[in-house]
């Protein structure tokens, strides 16, 4: 009886300690310890960034895309610590884009298929000229201060830019501005945040890349400059004593947006016209004459002749090829040629090539491959009108391609903007983000958590939105939980996250 009574009591006693140690498991924190602000002070969170902090999404900036912004999920885990209100500049609606605007445009959402073999495409849920569909105007000012001060389009520089906030600067921020002088940094501090998130420097790299690395549409900002002004935002962010954090650079190389569209994007369906297949026609007016001119000149490998039954890689313009216009127009004309047409050819092909694999095709180019080209959206106009088909019988101008020695070029501005953000958060005692490596799981082996894979493949990877740039309602959520474990490292914080099964991965038509 001794014995058994011994047993019931330490079983009893187990019982009892068990559920002392459940009750103390706070389910809300990373460790079921309390939820703890840890040495940070969340009390007035301010946010300063590009697009990814404003939350555009689907190529516009709307609603429900800023309310699931990264910097708004913080501040709802924020709330939960002392956490005080996090205001937006919200848009009048959740269409996107400005009223009467043709640059700032509708979002686009993913279209059912128009055939019974074809697929979805993404397409925008408004037409020109908009008007009818956007309700926000750019000359309506709102009323501030908002915490939420990510601009979409801005590069590091414009964050203490004056006038950046005016009629002639970022039509985001004009609406918002204390004045149109202001700059972001400076209507930021003036709200005596006690805690701060930075993550800029995307539009530095990604404003170049996605023109294909034509600088005369968008250039790279030198290392120099991105330093200097890097660290002039640090230093006003940082005074007193400031805490915050701030992330590095994905590559913008590795975005969904350069692995859409395929190198030999040409199919013979593409080249076929009202049931005619037009390879051959082609290969014995345009391309076999050029590739036979350009072999007797010793480079006979920019332009071969067209596969009759697969995929065809299109034509594109290289800068870092040698001009033959001049060379190629006398072989054309000695070759039987006429005078206007080798001139022509000569002209259009003296840096023409065909793409490659290791060519990364912008998304952009998917709706102007096969179009004539205008100077308005390409930059460039054929002198001929019988060889007027972007990517077929005229090349693809640079903005739409990014060849090797400019990714080359942009890993490399990159890695030395990168170098300024992670001595920055070293020097200033910051949490820091790394926001690369995410990118470089996404793009590998993907990125597990609450039940999903997210991956950065296109549509069905989960993490990006239909831009190709910018992230998903899911990817902005895993952004945030990727920032949240960056805090709590840095200032003992044990913030949780959210529950990425809580955010869709893509927007539906109507909102």
């Amino acid at each position: 009886m001794i014995k058994n009574f011994k047993w019931l009591l330490l079983v009893s006693l187990t019982f009892v300690a068990c559920s002392t140690d459940d009750e103390s498991v706070d389910p809300s924190s990373s460790d079921g310890s309390p939820l703890t602000a840890g040495t940070a002070d969340f009390s007035k969170y301010v946010a300063l960034g590009d697009s990814f902090a404003a939350g555009f999404s689907d190529n516009a900036l709307f609603i429900e895309g800023q309310n699931g912004a990264y910097p708004n999920i913080l501040a709802q885990q924020f709330s939960l610590v002392g956490g005080g209100a996090f205001t937006t500049p919200l848009m009048s609606d959740n269409v996107g884009g400005f009223l009467g605007s043709t640059t700032y445009t509708p979002r686009l959402y993913l279209a059912p298929p128009t055939t019974p073999t074809g697929s979805p495409s993404p397409s925008s849920v408004a037409l020109p000229p908009y008007s009818q569909f956007a309700s926000t105007n750019q000359a309506t000012i709102l009323t501030g201060p908002f915490n939420n001060m990510g601009i979409p389009g801005a590069k590091c520089i414009h964050l203490d830019y004056p006038g950046y906030g005016s009629s002639m600067g970022n039509p985001y921020f004009a609406r918002f501005a204390s004045n149109p002088m202001a700059t972001i940094v400076d209507d930021a501090v003036a709200q005596n945040p006690t805690f701060f998130s930075l993550w800029i420097g995307g539009n530095d790299e990604l404003g170049y890349a996605t023109a294909g690395g034509d600088a005369t549409v968008n250039p790279l900002t030198p290392t120099a400059t991105f330093d200097g002004a890097y660290n002039s935002l640090i230093s006003k962010l940082t005074a007193g004593g400031r805490k915050g954090v701030i992330a590095n650079l994905p590559y913008a190389t590795s975005l969904p947006y350069f692995y859409v569209i395929k190198y030999n994007q040409l199919t013979q369906d593409n080249l076929t016209v009202n049931g005619v297949n037009q390879v051959g026609t082609l290969n014995a007016s345009l391309y076999g004459p050029l590739h036979n001119a350009l072999a007797y000149l010793g480079q006979g490998d920019r332009i071969n002749l067209l596969s009759t039954t697969g995929n065809n890689p299109m034509l594109m313009k290289d800068e870092t090829l040698d001009d033959l216009s001049t060379l190629l127009t006398q072989v054309l004309m000695g070759g039987g040629v006429s005078q206007p047409m080798a001139s022509a050819l000569g002209a259009i092909f003296g840096q023409a090539r065909q793409t490659k694999s290791t060519d990364l095709i912008c998304l952009s180019a998917s709706s102007r491959i096969g179009k004539a080209p205008t100077t308005a959206l390409d930059g460039v106009v054929s002198p001929s009108t019988s060889l007027n088909q972007l990517g077929v019988t005229f090349p693809m101008p640079d903005r739409y391609i990014l060849i090797p020695t400019e990714v080359a070029e942009i890993k490399t501005a990159t890695d030395a903007y990168n170098t300024t953000i992670e001595t920055a958060a070293a020097n200033n005692n910051l949490a820091i983000y790394d926001a690369r490596e995410t990118m470089t799981q996404l793009s590998t082996k993907g990125i597990y958590s609450n039940g999903y894979t997210l991956t950065s493949k296109y549509v069905s990877g989960g993490a990006f939105s239909l831009d190709g740039v910018h992230p998903s309602p899911r990817g902005y959520a895993l952004i945030a939980n990727e920032f949240i474990k960056a805090i709590n490292a840095k200032y003992g914080s044990n913030l949780k996250g959210v529950s990425l099964y809580d955010y869709r991965i893509m927007f539906p038509p109507v909102l």
